[in-house]
């Protein structure tokens, strides 16, 4: 088994108003299991399209999944779609119905059993995984040796199917290689110029060893993909060639392991026993959120505020209202202030600050939309930056903003080791 298609069913994710995380999840799972995803389609809940797709699927992949489509009325078309492309019949599988009963029972709803009892309706040749934590069950069916299994879309449902019970069915019926991934961080190059300075060691990379560069905001993340039938030599085979890369770009590199950028400052403050806190304007509270997504974040996240209103800088930071009235809201020394008003509210070792524009519209003090200043203040020692960026939307803007600030953070800790 070596390559799956993904299918997304429903009109909620092609109009926009829903997100397909379910794809994003379930494909770095399986790539963590050495099957790759080589199409993704999202469709309507028709019946043609569902079957027409369901054949280009199985053309191309060894594995079909597919997401959503499977509700509790008879007007059902997945399940429809699935019986006529297997040539099958629908029926009562007991099982499931038990174990449908259970989880009502359990929910005190045993006055909507009957409504939802068409969940417990399944092809007839299909094998059954239990839902845990919804009604709709996944059903597994087989068409030349090839698997497909159909979940429901809700992704709290979809999550634990898959890690849970598909994952481990598919290591123990098919003999599939460990996949080993590593992540470089590299900040302070460009993409195509850290591309030339490792030339010359990624065409010397070992034919098992794949190489992504993978641009997040001006960070530049290496992803070292290996893939072989022995686990711990894999993980020493990259840690050996990361060790070769280092001496190529070590002042840029910020982390090893390490992926998202929270948990690479996560890992940091831990270290060092740092304290943190965040006065944020115009990033609305991403700061801390990005900071305390991170389990364990309590040991070293003390607390935020969101001064949005330029009011409350002054009452709850002590930003100088003179220093407002003579440099704008939205400035260098608005954010040294509130950087250094919230160290002292939450007497942390280190404090962020942001105040910009993030728009549509221009701010009160006439800056354009995309300026922000922010600070990061650690213990007496503080640096302000400035960005510009007028093209990003309001969400794009406050991301970006927030994972600038905690790259810079990151930076100065590495280099202050």
């Amino acid at each position: 088994m070596e390559k799956a298609v993904l299918i997304t069913i429903g009109d909620e994710i092609l109009s926009g108003n829903t997100i397909d995380t379910n794809s994003n999840f379930i494909a770095s799972e399986l790539k963590n299991i050495g099957i790759k995803v080589s199409q993704i389609y999202t469709i309507s809940d028709e019946i043609e399209t569902i079957k027409n797709t369901l054949k280009l699927a199985f053309e191309s992949g060894d594995l079909v999944i597919t997401t959503g489509g499977l509700g509790p009325t008879r007007d059902d078309k997945t399940k429809k779609a699935l019986a006529e492309f297997f040539d099958d019949e629908i029926t009562l599988d007991e099982e499931t119905f038990n174990h449908l009963k259970a989880y009502m029972e359990r929910r005190g709803r045993l006055d909507i059993l009957e409504r939802n009892k068409e969940q417990a309706f399944v092809p007839s040749k299909s094998t059954v995984f239990q839902n845990h934590y919804g009604t709709a069950p996944c059903m597994m069916m087989e068409l030349n040796g090839k698997l497909s299994y159909s979940l429901p879309g809700v992704p709290y449902e979809v999550k634990p199917l898959i890690r849970d019970q598909i994952i481990p069915y598919l290591q123990e019926k098919f003999s599939l290689n460990y996949i080993h991934t590593r992540i470089v961080s590299v900040v302070g190059i460009p993409e195509s110029v850290l591309a030339d300075i490792i030339e010359d060691w990624e065409l010397d990379l070992p034919e098992n060893i794949a190489l992504s560069y993978l641009p997040v905001g001006t960070r530049v993340k290496l992803r070292l993909t290996a893939s072989g039938d022995n686990e711990d030599f894999l993980k020493e085979q990259t840690e050996n060639e990361i060790q070769k890369l280092l001496p190529l770009i070590k002042d840029h590199v910020i982390a090893t392991s390490e992926d998202r950028i929270e948990n690479i400052l996560s890992e940091l403050l831990t270290g060092k026993k740092l304290t943190i806190s965040t006065a944020e304007s115009c990033t609305g509270g991403e700061l801390s959120k990005m900071i305390t997504s991170v389990p364990g974040s309590s040991k070293h996240f003390m607390g935020g505020v969101v001064t949005y209103a330029t009011e409350k800088k002054a009452e709850i930071l002590k930003v100088s209202q003179e220093t407002i009235d003579k440099y704008t809201v939205v400035s260098e020394q608005v954010a040294r202030e509130m950087a250094e008003g919230c160290q002292k509210l939450f007497d942390t070792d280190i404090a962020l600050s942001t105040t910009g524009v993030a728009g549509p519209g221009k701010g009160e003090d006439g800056k354009e939309v995309g300026t922000v200043f922010y600070t990061i203040r650690i213990n007496g020692q503080e640096v302000t930056s400035k960005l510009y960026m007028p093209h990003l939307d309001r969400l794009d803007f406050m991301n970006f903003v927030s994972q600038k600030v905690i790259q810079d953070l990151v930076g100065i800790l590495v280099n202050s080791r």
